[in-house]
């Protein structure tokens, strides 16, 4: 009986000894693992995905694929236009002295229906700045504009339009930016230098 007492307590103590080697008194610490997993086992060999593209040049369409919502779509810059007619420049509180449009025109290539709006839009410049989107609509702003508020794009329907952005018009941005939820890294379409 002592034997398996003493026993017990020796796996006893070597468990709690393992637990307080693998603790810090600093908390937790995360890391990330450059070590990549061991391949399935198969019986055919399966091509590595390829590496998803996110830069394109105006008039490109990219396709997108939300898996976790199950959100098939497509997006594309149409044309980029700077200056454009429109109502008074923007002024100092909208940052600009000037309009732009880009031309969008996003897909419904699924069967889920989805919402989309300008606000996943945004202009680049290559200093780093960022010109995003006022949320103005109507008036003077040029025709068709895109929409402001969510609107819900069925399957096998598309939703194209204008959006507006203040921009100066001594410099021309140098990506329109497309970052919906539905995607981790943020699409670009490259401005034309003219």
């Amino acid at each position: 009986m002592r034997t398996r007492t003493i026993a017990a307590a020796t796996i006893a103590a070597a468990f709690l000894l393992s637990l307080t080697a693998c603790s810090s008194d600093n908390g937790a610490t995360v890391t990330k693992s450059d070590a990549k997993p061991e391949p399935a086992a198969t019986t055919s060999s399966a091509a590595p995905e390829p590496k998803q593209q996110t830069t394109f040049i105006v008039g490109e369409t990219a396709d997108i694929k939300d898996k976790p919502n199950n959100i098939t779509f497509s997006a594309a810059v149409i044309a980029y236009t700077q200056p454009v007619k429109g109502p008074q420049p923007p002024g100092d509180e909208l940052g600009g002295d000037a309009w732009a449009t880009a031309e969008i025109k996003v897909c419904n290539t699924g069967a889920t229906t989805f919402t989309v709006s300008q606000f996943p839009w945004s202009l680049a410049y290559e200093d780093g700045t960022r010109v995003e989107v006022t949320g103005l609509n109507g008036g003077d702003l040029p025709k068709p504009e895109f929409p402001t508020d969510d609107v819900s794009v069925k399957p096998d329907r598309c939703v194209r339009g204008k959006i507006p952005f203040p921009v100066q018009s001594s410099t021309r941005p140098q990506y329109i930016v497309y970052a919906p939820d539905a995607i981790d890294e943020p699409l670009e379409w490259a401005v034309p230098a003219t």
